[in-house]
């Protein structure tokens, strides 16, 4: 029985626990491709991302709990373990950032990070098609600016998002029940 693509996005869920196998490089291909489809008002092509394989995952969940610990933000033990077993398992993280471009002042910041979210969801929709499991998170340092810089965003020019984590996902999942849609619509009748 094949799926409609219309159910592709009615059963979508975010997938946290993966692990390898992560998308071919074909597949990672096709991934970022589906980003470039993103509505972007003025073609700005705000959005950037950094890819994080291998070992570097872990040396990345190093680096942002001691930047955590360093700008003294709240951090437990146990979520700091957490953090470590979760990484040891994730094949790719795919870093997010906004680029800001000051020049341009005709479209406006939140315009940008709109088009940066919408190029996100094009991936996380993508990676979910191709039957992988993803996860767009924003702990690990997102919001230090250790974290930012160390990944090559300088804070004045880049607004960072987080990060996807992509893989095989470790244990099936079920779509979850969603809302009724006809609970968050009204129409305006001009009157």
């Amino acid at each position: 029985m094949s799926v409609a693509p219309i159910d592709y996005l009615f059963n979508r869920r975010s997938v946290k626990h993966v692990q390898a196998p992560g998308p071919s490089d074909e597949h990672l291909a096709q991934i970022l491709r589906a980003a470039m489809s993103a509505p972007d008002h003025g073609r700005l092509r705000p959005w950037r991302f950094t890819l994080i394989r291998g070992q570097a995952v872990q040396q990345l969940g190093e680096l942002a709990i001691g930047s955590i610990k360093r700008a003294g933000l709240p951090l437990t033990t146990q979520k700091e373990a957490s953090t470590r077993d979760w990484l040891q398992k994730v094949p790719l993280l795919v870093a997010l950032a906004c680029r800001m471009d000051t020049s341009n002042t005709k479209i406006p910041e939140d315009e940008r990070m709109l088009a940066t979210g919408a190029a996100v969801t094009n991936m996380l929709n993508a990676a979910h098609m191709l039957g992988y499991g993803a996860y767009w998170s924003t702990g690990l340092g997102t919001y230090v600016e250790e974290v930012t810089e160390a990944l090559g965003y300088d804070a004045l020019e880049y607004r960072f998002m987080g990060y996807l984590a992509i893989g095989t996902p470790i244990a099936p999942s079920e779509a979850p029940e969603r809302p009724d849609y006809r609970d968050f619509v009204t129409e305006w009748t001009g009157k």
